[in-house]
């Protein structure tokens, strides 16, 4: 592969403007096609398989005439200060307000709360269902203007109202403060570290042009896919990330190789095939942890993994062709300046620089710490493990749940209408359940009906049940069920389960199916479903890490270690995850107004992500501990070679990750803010406390041994060749390059 990939480097340096311009086009149709694409919607959570789903694919055979998922609204009133919504000139309000809605497009009905009783004890609030013959997705903007227009006369009147349920839900669009101000640290990260502005102004400059088009493709693609703004913004999150990331790597490789004497063409090709390898190796781990995501059978989890690992894909194919490209425009300027000076030349225009000479100077902070690391690795480790390990101990009171309009900003409709209903109605009449009894092979639908009527009505933490409602064939009914509690309460979770087990007596007795489905317990029938699928994905992961990494290091002990390590990482995450989103810790920082479970999706996600970047960091570190051990060096030496190269490098990125992370933590959407802060402080424990001290002292320990791979296992598993043995043998070198700047460590072969 490294040969592959070198070959790759010289072409697109050679062919800078081709490259260039092809990738130019690429982002301008992509951003065209996103510009005249019409906005994709939200779409609801659904898993094909559960108990709720299949309640709604029966209400769909059964009601035809209705929608079981169809969009809907409620409109709630509030009376002024000292008023009743009952007096005569508020009642005509709403009335009047109702009347322009009804008959509406794509309005099925609206409700008169005087007449169906929706009015609160004391007078003050009531509201109206409206529902609609389309889904939210299929709602027109008309459609949804309406509805906020009529909300606004009912104001202007002087009553207080606030829409819930489906028909909105707002989002909020990337492109904030927090998110730039990301982008702000990174490129100050990247000029530190590479002590150029050319050079930090490539990298970000290739990551705009890899996330633009991934970003472009997704918004152009959203309708007819099905694709949310979830799925486009964790595009643009980890297209950013991985973006910089890659470029800075193969910029810094790049660097090294003209330091070194080696001439801009085959510096480019050697960067390439070095870092190039830990790149390409580093972005299908991600995206193929992404795409498994897939088998959790969850079609918008499925969306959002494709959506990721085509922008990670992107973001390998930019940095593997237009990074060596823009080598050939910026030239020297990509260099640091002290490099540059310390460089001679010839004569004007000659691009052939001599070796830089080494400076006998103090060493760098990553030598330091590395045989720091070396005289003490009991002490680093015991300390890292066990300060992670008690990071990750909330983790096991983690409560898993799908956010509704309580989650959000008290600056939406959404979350004010349900402060509104919570009020005048109680919690639980933010969550109704759903139960649809089929009697299509049972003798009497009335009676069966009843029956289930009144078991559910004795189950403990029922508020109230609604009177049924049969379909034309008389063969199938439905009620309602409101709890006592909130929707995202565990009582509530444990209510669901509790009516399941009263009805299923009653199926017993009658032959009849009675299935309890509605959002709420779609909700909770998914998060169950994740928890259930947590524990196998996480094995499916650890074991395709551990193969990679052997295939990669030629080692047992290598990727057993760097499997552990990122456990430990994740669990962190997760206890951090638990004590911000479920305990409160410094929720007021992130602007979070409301705790609760985490949102079931995260846990899978961010193993799927973390894991895929927590092997970039252990090839681009260990990848050159292991290049300086198989050209001669002792296991110390080597550690102390891989900080040396590539410490200050993984270290900039990882806090790049962080940044770019961290900058989406303040987005008003909950899914999104949850995987900002789970992202980044996931990045932060792996690189700086797996990467930096665990990984090192570990090595240390085990000496030789790290390196030890069975003999049949040597034959069986195929050479990829990451550390670019195969250039030394192959490819020419600058006769101004002394071998042993090449290879250091040349002295013997153990």
């Amino acid at each position: 592969m490294a040969k592959t990939l070198y070959r790759l480097g010289r072409w697109a340096f050679r062919r800078r403007r081709l490259v260039a311009g092809v990738w130019l086009g690429a982002l301008v149709l992509a951003v065209a096609a996103a510009a005249l694409a019409p906005a994709g919607e939200e779409e609801d959570l659904s898993m094909p398989g559960t108990e709720s789903q299949k309640a709604f694919d029966l209400l769909d055979e059964r009601f035809p005439e209705s929608n079981s998922q169809g969009a809907e609204a409620r409109l709630v009133f509030k009376a002024p200060d000292g008023q009743r919504v009952t007096a005569r000139e508020n009642r005509a309000v709403v009335e009047h307000t109702l009347d322009s809605l009804d008959g509406g497009a794509q309005v099925a009905s609206a409700t008169d709360p005087y007449e169906t009783g929706a009015v609160s004890e004391d007078g003050t609030i009531a509201y109206s269902t409206v529902t609609y013959t389309a889904d939210a997705v299929d709602l027109t903007e008309a459609t949804k203007s309406a509805l906020q227009d009529t909300a606004s006369q009912a104001r202007h009147a002087g009553l207080t109202v606030e829409i819930g349920g489906s028909a909105l839900d707002t989002e909020e669009e990337p492109g904030g403060t927090t998110e730039l101000i990301g982008v702000v640290v990174a490129a100050v990260v990247l000029i530190l570290a590479l002590g150029s502005l050319v050079a930090a102004g490539l990298s970000l400059l290739t990551a705009f042009s890899g996330v633009g088009i991934a970003f472009g493709l997704v918004s152009a693609l959203a309708v007819p896919l099905g694709l949310s703004s979830t799925v486009a913004i964790l595009a643009l999150m980890l297209g950013l990330a991985v973006g910089i990331d890659y470029a800075l790597f193969i910029t810094s490789r790049f660097r090294d190789e003209r330091a070194q004497g080696s001439e801009p063409e085959e510096a480019a090709g050697r960067a390439v095939g070095t870092a190039g390898s830990a790149v390409v190796f580093a972005g299908a781990t991600v995206s193929i942890a992404l795409v498994g995501l897939g088998v959790v059978g969850i079609p918008e989890l499925t969306k959002m993994g494709m959506g990721g690992a085509g922008a990670v894909a992107l973001a390998v194919l930019v940095a593997l062709t237009l990074v060596p490209a823009l080598f050939g425009f910026f030239g020297r300027r990509v260099l640091p300046r002290a490099v540059r000076k310390a460089s001679s030349y010839r004569r004007p225009g000659n691009e052939r620089p001599h070796r830089v000479p080494t400076a006998a100077g103090r060493p760098g902070l990553g030598t330091r710490w590395a045989r720091f690391v070396l005289r003490r690795p009991v002490a680093v480790l015991l300390i890292a493990g066990l300060g992670l390990g008690a990071v990750a101990l909330p983790a096991l009171r983690l409560e898993l749940g799908l956010p509704g309009d309580e989650s959000k900003s008290v600056k939406t409709t959404e979350r004010r209408a349900y402060d509104l209903l919570s009020e005048g109605f109680g919690p639980g009449f933010n969550g109704p359940l759903t139960v649809v009894v089929d009697t299509s092979d049972s003798a009497d639908t009335r009676a069966t009906t009843d029956q289930a009527v009144k078991t559910v009505r004795g189950v403990d933490g029922v508020a109230s049940v609604g009177d049924p409602a049969f379909n034309r064939a008389k063969d199938t009914a439905v009620f309602t069920v409101v709890p006592k509690t909130a929707p995202d309460s565990g009582e509530t979770k444990d209510l669901v389960h509790s009516i399941r087990g009263a009805v299923s007596g009653v199926e017993a007795d009658t032959g009849a199916g009675i299935l309890v489905t509605g959002t709420t317990a779609m909700n909770i029938d998914i998060s169950e479903a994740m928890s259930d699928a947590l524990i196998p994905y996480l094995i499916v992961v650890i074991g395709l890490a551990v193969l990679l990494l052997m295939v990669v290091f030629r080692s047992i002990l290598v990727p057993v270690k760097a499997a552990l390590g990122f456990l430990l990482s994740v669990g962190a995450a997760f206890g951090v995850l638990v004590a911000v989103f479920q305990w409160g810790w410094a929720a007021d920082l992130l602007g979070i107004e409301q705790t609760g479970p985490v949102m079931s999706l995260m846990p899978i996600i961010i193993i799927g992500i973390v894991f895929g970047l927590a092997m970039d960091y252990e090839v681009f570190l260990v990848s050159r501990m292991r290049e300086a051990y198989v050209h001669g060096a002792s296991p110390g030496e080597a550690i102390v070679s891989g900080f040396r190269h590539s410490g200050r490098v993984v270290a900039a990125a990882a806090i790049i990750m962080i940044s770019v992370f961290a900058g989406f933590a303040g987005m008003n959407s909950p899914t999104i803010q949850t995987m900002g802060v789970g992202l980044a402080a996931a990045v932060l424990f792996d690189a700086f406390v797996v990467r930096m001290a665990i990984v090192p002292a570990v090595l240390a320990l085990l000496g030789h041994r790290a390196w030890w791979l069975p003999r049949i296992l040597n034959r069986m598993l195929p050479n990829v060749d990451i550390e670019g043995e195969a250039l030394g043998r192959h490819a020419p070198v600058s006769a101004t390059v002394p071998d042993a700047a090449v290879r250091p460590f040349a002295v013997r072969r153990h």
